[in-house]
C-alpha cells in the first residue's frame, strides 16, 4: 500500500510511540509473526497484521490506526474494558450511571448492569463492612454501659450520660453517616424511602440523648431518674450496627443473583486456535477472531465462536446452552454454537458470528435485560411503597403525641421510643426487594436450562396461558426438511421444474427452500441466477429467471397470482396425506409443476403436546403449509384444531380472535412469517433455531427450539410467581404486624413495648430473608 503523502526525513514511529518492528498489529494490537503474509507499506514503513480482516481495515483508514492514542488503548486496555462499567438499581432499572453509587429513588446501592468474571467486591459492601467492624466494639460497650452502668461506682448520674455520648458518637456520626446522607437526599429529591425512616429514627434517638446530656434542665422533672435524664445512645448505636449488618447480608445475597450470568460468561473460552492461510496454526485471544477465520477445535476443547463445520466429525455437548443432555453429532455443514464442548473428534470450523453476535453473548444480553425489567406485580409494591413512607411518618408522629398526651408517665419518653421503633421497623426494603430478587434468580435459572425470558412480564404471564398456537415447520417438526419428489405438467419436465425452483430459492432462507436447492445441486443441475427476487411473507417467493416470471409457493400464492392448480391438485392431496409439504411452481402465469418436501416431526413434540394438554392448555396448529399436510402431522401429535395455508396476517387474526373470546394465548414459532402473531400474543415464544426476527418479536426464546422448553418455562413461571407472592406477602404481613406492635398498641394487654433495637434487628432480618427466599428458586426442578 503506497499511499505516502510526501517524504519524511525523520524516523517513523510505531503507533504506540516506539520504533515499528513489525511485531504488533496496529489494528487490534496483538503480537504478529514477523513473517506474516499480511503486510502493507505506508509512508515508507512496513506494517504487519494478524489477518486479512485487520489488513483490510488498515487499508480503509490507515490514519485511524496509526494514531498513538488508539494504539495505546489497544495495547493497554482490552476491548471489553474500553468503556466504564454501567451501574443500575435492581429495584429501579431505569436508573443508569457509569460507576458505582446509590439510587436517587430508593437509596439502594447500584450494581453493575453486566456482571464480569473479574468483578471486584461491591464497594458499598466493602465500605459497610469496614464501618461495621470498626464500630462494633463501641456499640457493645455503650449497650453494656446502658444496661449495667448504674452498678458501676465510677458512673453515677450525669457522668454516665457523658461517657455514653463519647462512645456512641463515632458509631452514630461515622458508621451511620451513609444512612443520614441518603435520608437527606430522599427528602431533597422528594422520594421518601427506607433511609428516610432510618435517618429520622436514629437522628431522633441520638439528638434527644444529646440534649438530655448537654441541657438536662430543659426537661420536666419527672424525666429525671437516678440523678440523670434517661438517654438512648445505645438504641441509636445498635440500630446503626444492626442496619449495617443487615445491609452486608443483603449485599452478599444480592451478589449471588448474578451467579447464573457469571457462569454463562465463564463458558466462553479465552483463546481460539486459528489456521492461517499458509496452513500454520496459532492460539489467539478470542477477541481477535474475525468472521471467516478458519479455526481448529481439538478434542476436549470448547467451540470458540458460532460457525459451521468445514472438516471432521465429532459429538458436541451443547447442554450448557440448550439444556439438552445428549451430545449432538456434527458433520461438515452443521452449525456450531460458541462455548459448547467438543467431545472426541477434531473439527475445523469457519467463524460466522463473533463478539457480541454469538449465541452466548445474545443469551447473556437477554438475561441481563430480563433481570433489569419490572414485573407487573411490582407495580403494586411500587404504588404502596410510594405512600407507605409518608404514612409511616404520620403514624410515628401520632405515636409520639398519643403517648405524650395520654400515656403513663413518662409519656413523652415512651412516645419518643415508640415513634423511633415505628420508623425503624416499617422500612419498606423487603417490599421493594420482593419481586426484583425473584426475577433475577428465575431468569438465570431459565438461561441455564435453555429458556430465555426477554422481560419480567413474560415470567409472570406465562403461567396464565390456556391456549398455545404453534407453527409446524421448525416448531413441531425438525425444520430441516428433506426433498421428497418433483412432478411436472405435460408441458414441463420434472428436472426443469426442479431447476427453476432451485434457481429462485437460492435467495430464500426458508428451510423448505434449502432442501430444494441442496437436492438440485446434488443432482448436478446448473442453476440460473434470479434477475428479480421477492419474498411472499410466508406464502412463497416470486422472481424472474431467464426472462420468465416465476411464482413458487403454496396454493394461497397461486390463488393470488391467478394460477390454476387443478391439473396437479389430486396428486398434491395424495402426497399431503403422508405429511408432505407441497410447493407449486408457476411460469409466466401457468402451472409448471409441484415439488414435495417432507419435514420429520421432532422426537419430543408428541410428548410436549400431550403434557401441555394435560395441564389444560389447548394446542392449536397454524401453518402456511397445506391443510392436508398439516392435518396429517396434527393427527400424529394429537392436535385437534388445525389451520392450514394461513398467511402471517391470518395467524395474527387467529390470535386476536381467541383473545376476543377471553382466552390467554401464547404463540410459538420460528420464522419471519410468525413475527406478527408472536408480537400480538400475550406471550410470544420463539425457537432459538429460527430467525432473528422471530426471536426479537418474542418474549421467550427456547435456545434448543424444542417444545419441551415451553413446559420448563411454564413450570419456572409458576414457581417464580409463587416465590414473588411469598416475598410480597411476607413484606406486607411483617409491616402490618410490626407497626402496631412498635406503636405500643399491645402495651395495655402485655405491659411490654417493642425496643427500637429489636425493631432494627427485625427490619434487617426481613430484608435478608426476602433475598434468601428468592435464592431458593435456584433449586427448583423444571425438567
Amino acid at each position: 500500500m503506497n499511499t505516502a503523502s510526501g517524504h519524511h526525513e525523520h524516523d517513523h514511529q510505531h503507533p504506540a510511540g516506539r520504533q515499528n518492528d513489525g511485531q504488533q498489529d496496529p489494528v487490534c494490537g496483538m503480537q504478529v509473526n514477523p513473517d506474516s503474509s499480511h503486510s502493507a507499506q505506508y509512508q515508507g514503513e512496513t506494517y504487519r497484521f494478524c489477518s486479512q480482516k485487520c489488513l483490510d481495515r488498515f487499508h480503509a483508514e490507515p490514519t485511524r490506526y496509526l494514531d498513538p492514542q488508539h494504539a495505546a488503548e489497544q495495547t493497554e486496555q482490552p476491548p471489553e474494558q474500553a468503556e466504564a462499567t454501567e451501574y443500575t438499581c435492581p429495584m429501579h432499572p431505569q436508573i443508569r450511571q457509569p460507576g458505582p453509587g446509590v439510587c436517587p429513588i430508593c437509596g439502594m446501592a447500584l450494581e453493575p448492569l453486566m456482571p464480569t468474571l473479574e468483578e471486584e467486591e461491591n464497594p458499598e459492601l466493602k465500605d459497610f463492612t469496614r464501618r461495621f467492624w470498626w464500630t462494633l466494639p463501641l456499640t457493645i460497650m455503650v449497650t453494656a454501659l446502658a444496661m449495667a452502668g448504674h452498678a458501676l461506682p465510677l458512673f453515677h448520674g450525669a457522668t454516665q450520660n457523658w461517657v455514653e455520648l463519647v462512645i456512641a458518637t463515632p458509631v452514630t456520626l461515622w458508621a451511620g453517616w451513609p444512612f443520614f446522607a441518603r435520608g437527606l437526599a430522599s427528602v431533597r429529591q422528594r422520594s421518601p424511602n427506607m433511609w428516610t425512616l432510618i435517618g429520622l429514627g436514629t437522628a431522633a434517638a441520638y439528638l434527644y440523648s444529646v440534649a438530655a446530656t448537654l441541657v438536662p434542665q430543659i426537661f420536666p422533672q419527672n424525666f429525671m431518674q437516678d440523678g440523670r435524664i434517661g438517654v438512648y445512645f445505645e438504641a441509636a448505636a445498635v440500630i446503626i450496627s444492626l442496619t449495617l449488618l443487615g445491609q452486608m447480608l443483603e449485599l452478599k445475597a444480592r451478589s449471588q443473583t448474578s451467579a447464573a450470568i457469571k457462569s454463562l460468561l465463564g463458558l466462553a473460552p479465552k483463546t481460539a486456535r486459528r489456521i492461517n492461510s499458509d496452513g500454520q496454526e496459532e492460539d489467539i485471544p478470542l477477541t481477535h477472531v474475525h468472521q471467516g477465520d478458519r479455526l481448529r477445535v481439538r478434542p476436549g476443547e470448547k467451540v470458540p465462536v458460532d460457525g459451521k463445520v468445514l472438516e471432521g466429525e465429532s459429538a458436541v455437548d451443547e447442554s450448557m446452552l440448550t439444556g439438552e443432555p445428549v451430545p449432538v453429532m456434527k458433520t461438515p455443514g452443521d452449525a456450531l454454537i460458541g462455548a459448547t464442548l467438543n467431545a472426541h473428534g477434531s473439527l475445523v470450523m469457519e467463524a460466522q458470528k463473533v463478539g457480541g453476535d454469538t449465541t452466548l453473548a445474545q443469551i447473556v444480553q437477554m438475561v441481563v435485560r430480563a433481570q433489569r425489567s419490572k414485573a407487573p406485580m411490582q407495580r403494586l409494591a411500587d404504588t404502596v411503597a410510594g405512600y407507605f413512607v409518608v404514612g409511616v411518618i404520620a403514624i410515628a408522629v401520632l405515636t409520639l403525641f398519643g403517648w405524650g398526651l395520654f400515656g403513663p408517665e413518662p409519656g413523652w419518653v415512651f412516645g419518643l421510643i415508640n415513634a423511633v421503633a415505628v420508623l425503624i421497623i416499617a422500612c419498606p426494603c423487603a417490599l421493594g426487594l420482593a419481586t426484583p430478587m425473584s426475577i433475577m434468580v428465575a431468569t438465570g435459572k431459565g438461561a441455564s436450562n435453555g429458556v430465555l425470558f426477554r422481560d419480567a412480564s413474560a415470567i409472570e404471564n406465562l403461567r396464565k396461558i390456556d391456549t398455545l398456537i404453534v407453527d409446524k415447520t421448525g416448531t413441531l417438526t425438525e425444520g430441516r426438511p428433506v426433498f421428497h419428489s418433483v412432478e411436472g405438467t405435460q408441458q414441463v419436465e420434472p428436472d426443469e421444474v426442479l431447476r427453476l425452483a432451485a434457481s429462485l430459492d437460492q435467495g430464500s432462507e426458508h428451510p423448505l427452500a434449502h432442501a430444494i436447492v441442496e437436492h438440485a445441486r446434488a443432482a448436478g443441475l446448473e442453476l440460473a441466477k434470479p434477475e428479480q427476487f421477492e419474498s411472499g411473507s410466508g406464502i412463497g417467493v416470486r422472481g424472474q429467471i431467464e426472462g420468465k416470471q416465476i411464482q413458487l409457493g403454496n396454493s394461497a400464492l397461486m390463488e393470488d397470482a391467478g394460477v390454476d392448480i387443478g391439473p396437479l391438485q389430486d396428486r398434491a392431496e395424495q402426497l399431503r396425506a403422508d405429511a408432505v409439504s407441497i410447493i407449486y411452481l408457476a411460469v409466466d402465469g401457468a402451472l409448471a409443476g409441484l415439488l414435495a418436501v417432507s419435514d420429520p416431526i421432532k422426537p419430543t413434540s408428541k410428548q410436549a403436546v400431550s403434557k401441555l394438554q394435560s395441564k389444560a392448555v389447548k394446542v392449536i396448529m397454524a401453518t402456511g403449509d397445506g391443510l392436508t399436510t398439516a392435518r396429517a402431522v396434527a393427527k400424529q401429535l394429537g392436535i385437534e384444531e388445525v389451520h392450514g395455508e394461513v398467511k402471517p396476517q391470518d395467524k395474527e387474526r387467529l390470535v386476536a380472535a381467541l383473545q376476543a373470546q377471553g382466552r390467554r394465548v401464547a404463540m410459538a414459532g420460528d420464522g419471519i412469517n410468525d413475527a406478527p402473531a408472536l408480537a400480538r400474543a400475550e406471550v410470544g415464544i420463539a425457537m432459538g433455531t429460527g430467525t432473528d426476527v422471530a426471536m426479537n418479536s418474542a418474549q421467550v426464546t427456547l435456545v434448543k427450539g424444542d417444545l419441551m422448553g415451553i413446559l420448563r418455562a411454564r413450570t419456572l413461571s409458576v414457581a417464580t410467581v409463587k416465590n414473588m407472592r411469598q416475598n410480597l406477602g411476607f413484606a406486607f404481613l411483617y409491616n402490618a404486624m410490626g407497626i402496631p406492635l412498635a406503636a405500643g398498641l399491645l402495651y395495655p394487654l402485655t405491659g411490654h413495648l417493642l425496643s427500637p433495637m429489636i425493631a432494627a434487628l427485625a427490619m434487617s432480618v426481613s430484608s435478608a430473608s426476602v433475598v434468601f427466599n428468592a435464592l431458593r428458586l435456584r433449586r427448583v426442578v423444571i425438567d
